[in-house]
Parts: C-alpha cells; sequence; structure tokens
C-alpha cells in the first residue's frame, strides 16, 4: 500500500513512493518491479529522495536489488532527508526489484525516481525544468510517465515554454514524446517572453504563466502542418459521415451540419452527428497516404449550441474497408484520445508513432448533448516505399458477436502495428510539409542558378564602375594641363615657349647698366631671388619692388574674358597704335617673346632711388641703335605700398609691312629728363 505514481515502459518508466510529494504515511511498503528485454541491463536515477533516517535506515527505507524473486541480490539500501545521490545506480542483469518500506516518522517526502535502459546515457527526471541546464541546446532522454499531477507547465508550442516547466511533461504536451514510452528530445533554450499561454494537449493542460527570463522550445523533424481541412485543399466530397444532422429552427428554416462543415476555424455551424451514439464516425479521404502526427478538434464554436465531443477512437484505412483502431506500441488496448472541455477550445492530440494512411476514421465515444465537431489533421507528405503487408486469413467470427469483432480488430492492429512500428521510425526527417518531391528537385535547382545569376551581374556591375571611373579619371588627367589630345591643333606652339629660341643670338645681345643706375637701388627694396618662367605671354621687367600696372597688365586675363584693350600705349614712340594689355610676340627674327631685365640690386644699399639711367640692347647684329625719344615711368600698382620706380623697355619702332629683321629696344640711362619729372 506505499506505491505512488507509477509508469512501467518496456524501456524506461516512472516511479514514487505513495503521496508524493507530500509527507508519505506511516507504515507502508511498496515493491517494483522492472524487467526490461533480454541483454540489456537497467539504471535508475532518482529525482528526489527524502526519507527519514532517524533510526539509521531501520524501519525507513529505500532498498535496490538485482533480479527479482527469492535469488535477487542487494545493490544499495538508502535513506536520509535530502539525500543526493551521485550518478545512477546500475543493475548486473535485466531485471530490477525496488522496495520501499515506510516506518513510523513525522516528517520526509518519500521518493521520486526514473529508469531507462543503460544506452540511455543522458537520461533525466521528470522533475528536471530548463533551468537545470546552462547549455543552450542539449538532447536528453525522458522516460515514460512523466505527466504527474504534481508537476506544472507553462506556454504551448510554437511558442515555447516557461523556463521553470518540466522538460518531459513539456515534451509530451508538444508531442514531441509518449508518456507511455518516454523518448529523446532536443531542447533549445532562447530569451523569454512577457506571457505564456495555456491550452489542452495530449492530455496535459498547460497553464497561463507570467514573464520568465527565458524560455525553450523543442527541435522537431517538422512534420507537423496542416493537411488541407482548413484550408480547403481537401475537397467537400472528399469528407464524409456516418450521419447528418438535419432539423428545422422556429422560424421553419431548415439547418443541415454536413460533414464538409467539419473544418476547422471555418465560420458557421460545425458537423453533427444525427443519432448521438458510440456508431458515429467522420470520415476524412486524403486522396493518398499521408504522414499524420497529429490531430486538432473543437466543438461547435456556436453559443447557442453547446455541444463538443470529449473522448474518440482513431481508426485508419488504406481502402476504407478494412479499419485498424489506434494503440500505442506495446499497448494491447485502443487508444482513447481527451477531447474537448467545452465548445471553443481547441485541442490537440499527436500520434506517437505517426499514422501512415489514406482514410482516416474519428470515431466519438463520449459527448456533451450532441455530437458536434470541427476537425484538423497534421502530417506532412509520405513518399517513402511501405513495409510488405502480411495477408493471413481472417479469422472465423460471427457478425453480430461484439467480442469477435473487437478480437479481428485487435489481430489486424497487432500485424499492421509491428510493421508500423518500425516503418514509421526510422524514416527521414521530412522539413516541409506541403512541398511535394517534384517541387523539391525545383527548389534545389533554383537554389544553385540563384547564386550563380547573382555573381554574373556583380560581375557586370563591377566592370562598368570600373570603365566609368577610368574614363573620369582620365578626363580629369586631361583638364589639369590643358592637353587633351596630342592631335589637336596648335600643341606644337604652344610647346615652343618651353623650348630655346635663337639661343646664340641671345647670348651675343649685350645688356649694359650703369653704374648710377645701380647704385640709386635700395637692398631691401630688391627681391634677393627673382625668377622668371617660359609662358605663353611675357613676364613684365621686375626691378626692385614691382610698381602696379594701373588697370592693364602683361599677365594673361582670366578664362573666358577677351582680351580687347584700345588704350594708348604708355611709351613714347614715333607712331601712336594701339596695343593689347600684353607684349606681342617678337618678329621670328628675334626671340618669339620679349625678354625680361632682371636686375639685382641687393649690393648697393647706399644709392638713392628716383635718378634713372638709359641703357640699350639690340636684338639682332652688332650695331648699337640710336637713342629715339624719352622713356615713361610706369604707374605703381595699387596694391604696393612702395613708392618706388620699375623701368620697362620701350620698344624703338613698332612693327609693319616695312619692318626691318632688327628690332631694337630702348632702356633709360642714368641722365635725367624732365620728362621723368613731369610725369610725377
Amino acid at each position: 500500500d506505499g506505491c505512488g505514481h507509477t509508469v512501467l515502459g518496456p524501456e524506461s518508466g516512472t516511479l514514487a513512493s505513495i503521496n508524493y510529494p507530500q509527507t508519505s504515511p506511516n507504515s507502508t511498503v511498496c515493491e517494483w518491479e522492472i524487467r526490461v528485454k533480454s541483454g540489456q541491463r537497467v539504471q535508475l536515477k532518482f529525482g528526489d529522495f527524502d526519507i527519514d533516517d532517524s533510526d539509521s535506515c531501520h524501519s525507513s527505507y529505500l532498498r535496490v536489488h538485482n533480479g527479482i524473486g527469492p535469488t535477487r541480490t542487494e545493490i544499495g539500501k538508502y535513506c536520509g532527508f535530502g539525500f543526493q545521490m551521485d550518478g545512477l545506480i546500475t543493475s548486473k542483469s535485466n531485471e530490477v526489484t525496488v522496495q520501499f518500506m515506510s516506518g513510523t516518522h513525522t516528517s520526509g517526502r518519500g521518493f521520486l525516481a526514473a529508469y531507462s535502459t543503460t544506452d540511455k546515457s543522458d537520461l533525466i527526471t521528470c522533475l528536471d525544468n530548463a533551468s537545470h541546464f546552462s547549455e543552450p541546446e542539449f538532447n536528453k532522454y525522458c522516460p515514460a510517465g512523466c505527466v504527474i499531477p504534481f508537476a506544472d507547465i507553462s506556454g504551448t508550442i510554437p511558442h515555447g515554454y516557461r523556463d521553470s516547466s518540466s522538460l518531459c511533461m513539456a515534451g509530451v504536451h508538444a508531442g514531441v514524446v509518449s508518456n507511455t514510452l518516454g523518448g529523446q528530445i532536443n531542447v533549445v533554450i532562447s530569451k523569454g517572453i512577457p506571457y505564456y499561454e495555456g491550452s489542452l494537449a495530449n492530455n496535459v493542460t498547460s497553464k497561463v504563466g507570467p514573464l520568465s527570463t527565458s524560455l525553450f522550445t523543442f527541435k522537431t523533424s517538422g512534420c507537423y502542418g496542416t493537411l488541407g481541412m482548413e484550408s480547403g485543399v481537401i475537397p467537400d466530397s472528399q469528407i464524409t459521415a456516418s450521419s447528418i444532422l438535419e432539423w428545422s429552427d422556429q422560424t421553419g428554416q431548415v439547418n443541415i451540419w454536413k460533414p464538409e462543415n467539419a473544418r476547422l476555424k471555418r465560420v458557421g455551424p460545425p458537423w453533427a452527428a444525427f443519432i448521438s451514439d458510440e456508431h458515429q464516425w467522420l470520415q476524412i479521404d486524403l486522396n493518398k497516404e499521408k504522414r499524420i502526427t497529429g490531430i486538432i478538434t473543437t466543438g461547435s464554436t456556436l453559443a447557442e449550441y453547446y455541444y463538443y465531443v470529449s473522448a474518440y477512437r482513431i481508426l485508419y484505412s488504406d481502402d476504407a474497408q478494412k479499419w485498424t483502431v489506434y494503440r500505442e506500441p506495446g499497448m494491447d488496448k485502443d487508444k482513447i484520445f481527451q477531447g474537448n472541455t467545452e465548445l471553443y477550445q481547441e485541442v490537440r492530440n499527436n500520434f506517437i508513432p505517426p499514422i501512415i494512411a489514406r482514410f482516416f476514421r474519428i470515431n466519438p465515444l463520449k459527448w456533451h448533448q450532441k455530437i458536434a465537431m470541427k476537425v484538423e489533421l497534421l502530417g506532412c507528405q509520405f513518399s517513402m516505399g511501405r513495409a510488405p503487408k502480411i495477408t493471413m486469413p481472417p479469422p472465423p467470427q460471427n457478425k453480430n458477436d461484439d467480442k469477435n469483432d473487437d478480437f479481428s480488430d485487435d489481430f489486424i492492429h497487432s500485424v499492421k502495428t509491428s510493421l508500423q512500428t518500425d516503418k514509421t521510425t526510422f524514416t527521414p526527417e521530412i522539413k516541409n510539409t506541403t512541398v511535394t518531391p517534384s517541387v523539391t528537385k525545383d527548389v534545389a535547382l533554383a537554389a544553385v542558378l540563384v547564386p550563380v545569376l547573382v555573381m554574373v551581374f556583380t560581375t557586370l556591375i563591377l566592370i562598368l564602375v570600373c570603365a566609368w571611373h577610368w574614363r573620369n579619371r582620365k578626363k580629369k588627367t586631361e583638364g589639369t594641363y590643358d592637353l587633351p589630345y596630342w592631335d589637336r591643333a596648335g600643341w606644337w606652339k604652344g610647346m615652343k615657349q618651353f623650348l630655346p629660341t635663337k639661343s646664340a643670338e641671345h647670348e651675343e645681345t649685350p645688356v649694359r647698366y650703369s653704374n648710377s643706375e645701380i647704385s640709386h637701388l635700395r637692398p631691401r627694396e630688391v627681391p634677393t631671388m627673382l625668377q622668371t618662367e617660359s609662358a605663353e605671354y611675357a613676364q613684365p621687367l621686375v626691378g626692385g619692388i614691382v610698381g602696379t600696372l594701373h588697370q592693364r597688365s602683361t599677365f594673361k586675363p582670366e578664362e573666358g574674358k577677351e582680351a580687347s584693350y584700345a588704350d594708348l600705349d604708355p611709351y613714347n614712340s614715333p607712331i601712336q597704335e594701339v596695343y593689347h594689355a600684353y607684349a606681342e610676340p617678337l618678329p621670328i627674327t628675334g626671340p618669339e617673346y620679349a625678354t625680361p631685365i632682371i636686375m639685382d640690386m641687393s649690393s648697393h644699399p647706399s644709392t638713392p632711388l628716383g635718378i634713372p639711367s638709359i641703357s640699350t640692347f639690340k636684338a639682332a647684329g652688332n650695331q648699337a641703335p640710336p637713342l629715339v625719344g624719352t622713356y615713361n615711368k610706369l604707374l605703381s600698382r595699387t596694391d604696393s605700398t612702395s613708392s618706388a620706380q620699375a623701368l620697362y623697355d620701350t620698344p624703338k619702332g613698332q612693327p609693319g609691312p616695312g619692318a626691318t629683321d632688327e628690332l631694337v629696344y630702348q632702356v633709360p640711362q642714368s641722365v635725367a629728363h624732365s620728362t621723368g619729372s613731369k610725369d610725377e
């Protein structure tokens, strides 16, 4: 009388003392005999152990034995409050006896333990939750019997379960493992959510839960898609029933609750049977064999008609003639599924192992007022070849004998279940529940072609960008030096300024300066070094601090402006003509541009300014030209702060039709002229 919650499966199970987790009663005893497949060994793991040890395990204890019966041998005897059992207790054979003795005591919860075969190295108990493990993803083995009344879970799939929930109990609720068989779970930990929904699934009620720091979900094969009741993929002609409810309301309107109304979440009335008894059924033809992993049901969903089915059986067939009642492997009784508890709630039940069939029937066994329901099937395509069926002659039976009918169903089920178990356990994981094999090939082909096309287009874009960049860079380089192409007209003329012209004649041209002119310059007004560069236009003659040229200059005007000056030349010459503000090129017999005269007066610090001097030079030939006219002084620059005067050459004559090959310039000498003072 000391046995508590107990589920002994073929490969695993759960056992607990009576009244656990409350204090176990005095003077009670219980023995569990565990037997697994021959050749296997048993391992035992304690989830909780709290047995009074006041008398040193004399009257209250837990004892584990190798074997069953009189020949058994003791493995160990255990007691203690909050006793922590390190590791597993392993048997030497496939049989184990667990004995619990409770004497006189005032406290102690007793114990809860799980067992499995030794090949399940990652065994956990029904009390383990996600917070006990630090890994973000892990695999564990859940024993059978983890739907226990003293454990709680919060959440549902696909949103996840609160981290305080029992891992194995949540696995049963999610349809990952069976409560009667146990199984492997693959757990993934993630960040928690503020609110956890509650639902009823696989006879497990999940409660509403508050915010938590983390949650967990299960990795599955993915074969949980809808098979077409709600979406309409299954046509009305493939939904039939044993009977149809037809009636007239108070207004005289006829209401027919046909089988095609049994579509989950479809607005309107459900399917309802005309007679409510255990012989009614709703049948769905899937058109071909499918892998069916679960079912979702609701009641009438009409508040004025409080109808729903609270329990039902499942039958399946390949030809709609011979039907098999669904049973869990190793069980000799039909599986009774818990249905709805009210008319709105969606209740899910999973099939472990899955059903492989074309025709699917729901046989209501319990209901509220009338049989009425809406359904949806869960599963995926099934493309693997089925194992060959074993055909045997049917046993003799009497059509009126219900017991013979039950025996026939049990016999057919036992044959098909054995094949079904081997077949469905090793089928590959099918991730997509709606893609047919032909579509899968197209998806694989697209997965190869799309990256190739992306690479080709990316390469073309890069080529175009590089070409555009090279073109702009070339244009920019050409614009910098203003020499776009070598075949542009006049390029040689532009290059002549960089080449020496008649250098021998320049070397022979004498330039004479008087000592008086040099002595009048102060060293602070003479730059230490003056440089001239070849240019298309003549540079000004520089002496001392260069004065301003009033509004006229020998420098090239800004780009885009036309050089159209019509002022009189500032120099005295016999013939007054209009000149440009910059110098004209020299005749072909002499240098192309005027040669500036550079004077370095840094060595004459004491010579005063203001005494002009005159010097001449000859462009060609050795004969010195006579003095012609006087010189004019250039106006000072507006941006200069000095009043020093700069002297420039004055051409002797103007070029014309009758000009000679010799061009002579006149340079002011040291003799003072009245015109110089007059200009001031």
